[in-house]
């Protein structure tokens, strides 16, 4: 998590901000993928060298936002998406129903290939 959330301590920007921003964005960029485990509070807190309050806070409002979901005792993961990516998701699988009905490729075959590709 490190590569992806840096602390700037000469920033203007709150500790808890920098990394809600850090961890917001490479949600949506897809660097964190739907369901990926995000460390615990205090694993965060370690890593960045911030109080256990300032990741904590950071979790809570990327929670409230939609983009983690804490499972109780299993841990905060990646959530499965804000309205945008959802919107691209349905933008792609479009794309992907035009290129499959130009190629001639009948339904079944069509969902084969995409039920592989995410198994993978």
């Amino acid at each position: 998590m490190p590569d992806l959330v840096r602390i700037d301590p000469a920033s203007k920007v709150p500790p808890y901000e920098q990394i809600r921003a850090a961890i917001a964005h490479a949600a949506a960029q897809g660097e964190l993928p739907v369901g990926h485990k995000l460390p615990t509070v205090r694993a965060l807190a370690e890593e960045l060298s911030v109080a256990v309050n300032t990741a904590a806070r950071a979790y809570r409002e990327l929670e409230q936002a939609g983009v983690v979901e804490t499972r109780g005792r299993s841990g905060t993961f990646v959530a499965a998406g804000s309205d945008r990516q959802r919107a691209a998701a349905r933008t792609a699988a479009r794309q992907y129903a035009d290129v499959i009905a130009g190629l001639g490729l009948d339904r079944r075959e069509a969902l084969g290939i995409v039920r592989a590709a995410l198994e993978r």
